[in-house]
């Protein structure tokens, strides 16, 4: 059984409005390319042309004053660099002399393991003060309270001196049964608390005080809700402070953390009282004896800055893995971005793009 195709009645087009060249006389009207038919209610907007952008011309934004700030700090720049370059009393010849002289490398060495041990074991022993501060307990939180109030409310020069000087409030350590004469070891405290274990000891102690409170503002920064619907979930509690709360924790911690290990680094300094041969010691040491304050001090301030910037790399890095469930796309590394502005800036690359805009 054969059937015939009606064609469907149209209506009469409408007019053209002024400046708009209306549809070819050959195309009915709500006809539109493959031989289907528009549909009804497109009227004249559906048979307009669409605009042509081809013969338009690319117009980069203008950004003056941008422009005059980059200027006025570049002129800043170059004077600077100009009166370190050309200022003889930097003595730039003294400062390469003992950039790398030997001593001032074991100084650095020094001043590198302080800050790997302190640093370590603040850490370790900052996170559980904070998992203490944490806790339904009330003696683990008073405890882990009172420990953070007094180790950031005495200066730090202040606590190395005391712990330098413990073996005169006790003569000897001992670790054994509380309370009986069960003795398992037992020293000379001036024996033990040397140099280097009275730094290790007010380094760690002090920056175990301001890590617990680091750790615990990142853990109390995830959401309650997450611990919540982990719990409903069965999921074992170890898991849920590992896999759920960490993770995100990390965020909140790693700019205050990083910020503390670069303070450690500096703060190593101040171990100059105790005698203890670290790089800025080192350095007064050779410039009371050689009387070239200012370059020697040039060279402790180098090498401070060189280890600053190293720890800074390491946090960008570290801070972009942990931003991975946060942002929907990783920020670009130093050397992406440089290819980019590269790709960006470069005159042939901009010739491109002005020409395929063109098109």
């Amino acid at each position: 059984m054969s059937s015939t195709a009606t064609p469907v009645a149209q209506s009469a087009p409408e007019p053209a409005s002024a400046g708009i060249e209306s549809a070819p006389e050959t195309a009915p009207a709500g006809a539109v390319p493959g031989g289907e038919t528009a549909p009804a209610g497109t009227g004249s907007a559906g048979r307009k042309a669409a605009t042509d952008y081809a013969d338009y011309r690319l117009v980069p934004a203008r950004h003056p004053w941008r422009w005059v700030g980059t200027a006025v700090v570049a002129v800043g720049v170059a004077g600077i660099a100009w009166s370190l370059a050309t200022n003889p009393r930097w003595e730039w010849g003294v400062v390469a002399q003992w950039f790398t002289a030997q001593s001032i490398v074991n100084g650095l060495l020094e001043t590198l393991k302080l800050t790997a041990i302190s640093g370590a074991l603040g850490f370790i022993l900052g996170f559980i003060l904070a998992l203490m501060r944490l806790s339904a307990s009330p003696l683990l939180v008073s405890v882990s309270w009172t420990f953070s109030w007094i180790f950031r409310s005495t200066p730090l020069l202040v606590q190395m001196l005391l712990w330098y000087n413990l073996g005169y409030l006790y003569e000897k350590i001992s670790l054994g049964l509380p309370f009986t004469d069960v003795r398992f070891f037992e020293a000379q405290t001036t024996t033990l608390i040397s140099q280097f274990a009275a730094a290790v000891l007010g380094l760690t102690l002090n920056q175990a005080a301001y890590s617990a409170e680091i750790i615990r503002g990142g853990i109390l920064s995830v959401d309650q809700g997450q611990l919540e619907a982990a719990t409903a979930l069965g999921i074992p509690a170890w898991r849920r402070s590992t896999r759920i709360v960490l993770p995100q924790a990390m965020r909140a911690i790693l700019p205050t953390a990083f910020n503390e290990v670069i303070g450690l680094v500096k703060g190593t300094s101040i171990v100059y009282v105790l005698a203890y041969s670290e790089l800025f010691y080192t350095v007064q040491v050779i410039y009371n004896r050689t009387q070239q304050v200012l370059p020697l001090l040039l060279v402790a301030t180098l090498w401070y800055v060189v280890i600053t910037s190293v720890l800074s790399v390491f946090q960008y890095y570290i801070e972009r893995h942990y931003s991975k469930g946060a942002v929907r796309t990783l920020p670009l590394t130093p050397l992406q971005k440089a290819r980019k502005f590269l790709a960006i800036h470069t005159p042939a690359t901009r010739e491109t793009s002005q020409e395929r805009g063109t098109r």
